[in-house]
């Protein structure tokens, strides 16, 4: 699949990313979702990734207080990557700070992801000790300073998004994404105003959680024990139980039908779905945990799905949302 223009700047990246939520290393309440990686694992899928055509990583400041950042410079840099050869995004952490930390820490993300730049800036979740107007100028100054190159927020509703886009836009700098939760099982933006204002401003939608933390894999459901031996408090979500699990049941059936027809996996399908269901609009950053995870993501950008396949998905995935 060809490159898609990230909002409205000259940024181009691939319709899969790489999500390194991951790459934590077991460290904090974020990084505890999942098992703490090696580094040299970790250089494994970022290598497997790349050699697969995706060429931008998401990170941020949380996930593992820097842990994830250094990681994967660390795997970039392994792979013979160069500053400026992907594109790196990752997110400021905004809770109980001030617009003034925005600044205050840029030293701090562009020291853990040496040698490599910042091409996308993330307001992680919009809950700050301040407007929305304060942190897109403080995002502004560090766009002007050349300290990072597109602004994005993460987790914004539709009023929000609009509010950042018109701060950076007083300063002719677009909001070029936002990064929200977006599967088969969660199709909230397409009612709460989020899509639509998306496509309205040019905004690119950064579909994280795209497998719905691995319930679409169809894992789950064939051996609804499994969730139990699995770090992290995912064991404890509705998606995970009996019944939440039966709810899905019907769609990840369909999943695996349509995944034999192209001798895809559920994963893949389900990926491919959302990189197309709205074309340019969406851009979709599965995760990895093993070198076999990475290359069946980028799998998902090898085949298309038929119109028929596609409204089927759509019939089945209507109660989600």
């Amino acid at each position: 699949m060809e490159n898609r223009r990230l909002g409205r700047s000259s940024i181009f990246i691939s319709p899969i990313g790489l999500g390194c939520w991951q790459f934590s290393e077991g460290h904090g309440f974020a990084g505890g979702y999942w098992p703490a990686l090696a580094q040299e694992t970790v250089n494994q899928i970022v290598a497997a990734s790349l050699a697969g055509g995706i060429n931008w990583f998401d990170t941020a400041e949380v996930y593992g207080g820097g842990r994830s950042e250094k990681a994967l410079a660390k795997a970039l840099t392994a792979s013979g990557k160069k500053n400026g050869d992907v594109v790196i995004a990752t997110k400021w952490w905004p809770l109980w700070r001030t617009a003034r930390s925005i600044k205050a820490t840029i030293g701090e993300r562009l020291a853990c992801l040496a040698p490599f730049g910042i091409d996308l800036h993330q307001v992680h979740q919009p809950f700050a000790l301040a407007s929305t107007a304060a942190q897109m100028r403080a995002m502004a100054d560090l766009v002007a300073e050349q300290h990072i190159r597109t602004v994005g927020v993460s987790n914004f509703s539709a009023g929000k998004m609009r509010a950042a886009h018109e701060a950076l836009a007083a300063r002719g700098i677009p909001l070029v994404s936002n990064q929200v939760r977006y599967s088969l099982l969660n199709r909230g933006i397409e009612r709460n105003g989020i899509l639509k204002s998306a496509q309205e401003l040019g905004v690119t939608i950064v579909a994280y959680s795209p497998l719905a933390q691995g319930v679409l894999t169809g894992k789950y459901h064939r051996d609804p024990a499994l969730i139990r031996s699995r770090p992290g408090p995912r064991k404890w979500l509705m998606s995970f139980r009996r019944r939440g699990l039966e709810r899905s049941r019907a769609l990840v059936a369909a999943l695996e039908v349509i995944a034999r027809e192209h001798s895809a996996t559920p994963s893949q399908v389900a990926l491919n779905w959302l990189m197309n269901v709205y074309g340019d609009t969406m851009v979709v950053i599965p995760g990895a945990t093993s070198v076999e995870q990475a290359k069946e993501n980028v799998g998902a950008m090898s085949f298309r799905l038929s119109d028929a396949e596609m409204r089927r998905l759509d019939e089945l995935s209507q109660p989600f949302f």
